[in-house]
């Protein structure tokens, strides 16, 4: 695989696709997953199994429980995506990536028996999940990897990678997230790939992390900022990154609390106050830069166990846009025609 095979079409878990045939895009999910940080993953208590009567006090984020932060089942991830495309869903990016325990070959399985597109991600999450022999690597053995799942294969399969990220920052941004950093910028000059990143959770790093894009030779058209629903609440810092030009991705829909237990600080919007933020983007000229998902990384929030699931966009959030004078053309943009663009090789 080369980059001219790649050039002007995009990569599904399944192979090589025209874009045209990309429906209505989640831009940010997890279906096979591990987000218990190492220390949580060795507890022997792992917390109750998930039932009706705790599934909101973990959702809510007071009962924090190791078992809630993990998917290993692919016939639990396909009767979920099965829910969504029947609800009108057509495709998922998948960012599981490497210390969230990635596998492939499930989401080829899970792209088999549900007929929904999945793009798969690649890369390293944020320093405190990754393997303790990165530290000792280059910028360029960071991207000769990620170029490596996008043309070969990922995680020890020939299941190639149609994203890169999500690339893990945090706040403070340590040497080695900006050294993987770095290696994502050369992984996309190199590819023609979208890179996704995970900022931190501090609201000016969004920001530090586009400068060190441009300042790199990354393109910011082409790079997505992942969670700005948990990190940007002003409209001063939020139209100054969206003059970068990069894109601004709200995924976290279906999350109604105020209370965010990883950031006290953090008063989080319901899905009303997500779409006001997006209906400013777009009255500033900013539509084609916005994607919205749920990122699913909690069981809890899968329908199975008392959530919202993937399908919740299409069955609830779509409607309330209609409702807010949301025009077709302005949903078509951002459920279809924007992904379609990020996912598209250049």
């Amino acid at each position: 695989m080369t980059r001219d095979d790649l050039r002007g079409r995009a990569q599904t878990v399944k192979g090589l696709v025209d874009p045209s045939s990309i429906g209505p895009t989640l831009m940010h999910e997890h279906l096979i997953w591990d987000i218990r940080p190492p220390a949580l993953a060795k507890l022997e208590d792992q917390g109750p199994e998930i039932e009706l009567s705790n599934t909101w006090h973990m959702n809510y984020g007071r009962a924090f429980v190791p078992n809630n932060l993990q998917n290993r089942s692919t016939d639990l991830a396909i009767d979920e995506v099965q829910r969504m495309v029947d609800a009108g869903g057509a495709a998922i990016v998948e960012l599981s990536i490497g210390g969230l325990k990635p596998d492939p070959d499930a989401l080829v399985a899970i792209s088999e028996a549900t007929g929904a597109q999945i793009v798969m991600g690649c890369g390293h999450y944020v320093e405190e999940y990754q393997d303790p022999a990165n530290h000792g690597r280059s910028v360029d053995s960071f991207a000769e990897e990620m170029v490596a799942q996008v043309f070969e294969g990922a995680w020890g399969t020939n299941v190639r990678a149609g994203m890169i990220g999500e690339i893990g920052c945090q706040t403070p941004w340590t040497t080695l997230e900006r050294t993987v950093m770095a290696g994502a910028i050369i992984a996309q000059q190199e590819t023609g790939a979208a890179v996704n990143v995970h900022p931190g959770r501090e609201a000016d790093q969004p920001q530090e992390v586009l400068d060190f894009v441009k300042a790199n030779g990354g393109i910011p058209e082409r790079t997505i900022i992942s969670h700005i629903d948990r990190t940007i609440f002003d409209h001063d810092r939020l139209f100054r990154l969206a003059d970068t030009g990069c894109i601004i991705e709200f995924d976290l829909f279906g999350q109604e609390t105020s209370y965010y237990r990883l950031n006290l600080g953090i008063d989080m919007p319901n899905d009303a106050g997500r779409l006001r933020l997006i209906r400013a983007l777009i009255d500033r000229g900013h539509l084609s830069q916005v994607v919205i998902s749920h990122d699913i990384c909690f069981r809890t929030r899968l329908q199975n166990f008392g959530g919202h699931g993937f399908s919740h966009i299409f069955l609830n959030v779509i409607p309330l846009m209609r409702n807010r004078g949301f025009s077709e053309a302005e949903i078509k943009a951002i459920m279809v025609d924007n992904p379609r663009s990020l996912l598209t090789f250049h």
